[in-house]
């Protein structure tokens, strides 16, 4: 399958805003009566500093996949339960001071389930992660026994690593995986984890 990755300004991620949802509910199985609420809330998202997005399109132009994120910044809700879960780990100050100092929010990443296991989340990742100018990138996705989905495997082959385990975030039940690596993703020159 040949598909080809577009980097989107925040004006176009806004206007695609509805076709990207629609990518991200059918992706996830959510309902589609968070489709507004969840419009709204990525048009949002492009004003955080730092903000890049990428688009995966087929050969035909049809939308395959979309990855984004910002910068990680102490106002954000999810950096908020960042430093708790850090602080509940344990996890030395001067290694949390490190981290959510530098790091990059791969908010969100969703591919086609019918174009998913054909390389469209490596390739959406992979350009998303080019010149951010961040030290490390973080992410989270829900817990699944053994890591048996094409989340894990994906992040996996990429060099995630480990921040936080079965993570419970404030109003959700599910428990979460942060999961996190240095940057440039070709390096390995810094030890994950760092603690």
């Amino acid at each position: 399958m040949t598909f080809t990755i577009r980097r989107l300004s925040g004006f176009d991620f806004a206007r695609m805003a509805p076709d990207l949802v629609d990518l991200y509910i059918t992706a996830m199985k959510y309902p589609r009566t968070l489709r507004e609420q969840r419009i709204g809330v990525w048009r949002r998202e492009t004003s955080h500093p730092g903000f890049t997005a990428v688009a995966a399109f087929t050969e035909t132009g049809a939308l395959a996949g979309v990855a984004y994120g910002f910068n990680g910044t102490p106002d954000r809700w999810w950096d908020q339960q960042l430093r708790l879960g850090l602080q509940q780990q344990s996890i030395p100050d001067h290694i949390r001071r490190e981290l959510t100092s530098h790091y990059f929010e791969l908010a969100e990443i969703h591919v086609a389930p019918d174009l998913q296991g054909q390389g469209v989340g490596h390739a959406l990742i992979h350009e998303l992660l080019v010149d951010i100018g961040r030290k490390y990138v973080l992410l989270s996705t829900p817990e699944v026994p053994a890591e048996a989905n094409a989340a894990f495997g994906l992040y996996r082959s990429l060099g995630f690593k480990d921040v936080l385990r079965n993570f419970l975030y404030a109003g959700d039940s599910r428990p979460f995986a942060v999961l996190g690596r240095t940057l440039p993703l070709g390096s390995q020159s810094v030890e994950w984890p760092l603690w």
